[in-house]
């Protein structure tokens, strides 16, 4: 009883705060709903018995890109009403997105619900979450791993090439010669007469 009240709460936490994602004006508000959609994920994600995947959601995605998110919104200066101007233009192309992805889902839930129930079989022998995790991403799905971490590794070398573009109006820092400059060079004594201006 008190795993479907829990089941219950966090799904219905985690679709309203999804919507709530994506109606609200403010993107700073956007943000911050999705962390709490995170977190109750992760609450779902607990109670189906993968406690690995609900730290991941909490650390990786609350800890680092939701957050990464949040900095970027509030540090970039951004017309959101000029972004918002096409929303009613696209509203037909996003509903159509919607249906096919509910479709999946009836579909999927369909062809889970008329196999074998797979979830309540007894294993044959007693492993955890993790090494049972870490025996499938390194055997079955060995070679999408290695894919994708191949992928992430090109597009930061990507980002670090376009970042440090040589400038032509940037001015570098020449460090032989400021290490190399005496007092006397950088400071000038004058004795300045009274009524006359400073010679620049």
């Amino acid at each position: 009883m008190i795993a479907a009240l829990a089941f219950y709460l966090f799904a219905t936490v985690t679709i309203t705060s999804a919507v709530l994602v994506i109606f609200a004006r403010n993107p700073v508000h956007s943000v911050l709903w999705l962390i709490l959609a995170f977190f109750n994920a992760a609450g779902l994600m607990l109670l189906v018995g993968a406690e690995f995947i609900a730290m991941l959601l909490v650390i990786v995605y609350v800890g680092a890109v939701a957050v990464l998110f949040l900095f970027v919104v509030m540090m970039l200066d951004i017309d959101f009403t000029q972004l918002r101007s096409g929303f009613n233009r696209n509203l037909p192309f996003g509903l159509l997105i919607a249906i096919v992805l509910l479709a999946e889902i009836v579909i999927a839930t369909s062809a889970y619900n008329a196999g074998p129930a797979l979830a309540g079989a007894p294993l044959a022998q007693p492993v955890q979450n993790i090494e049972a995790l870490g025996t499938e991403l390194y055997s079955r799905y060995l070679l999408p791993f290695e894919l994708a971490g191949f992928i992430l590794l090109v597009a930061m070398i990507g980002a670090i090439v376009l970042t440090h573009r040589s400038r032509g109006d940037a001015r570098g820092q020449n460090a032989n010669r400021q290490i190399g400059r005496r007092p006397q060079d950088a400071v000038r004594n004058i004795n300045q007469p009274v009524g006359e201006g400073i010679e620049l």
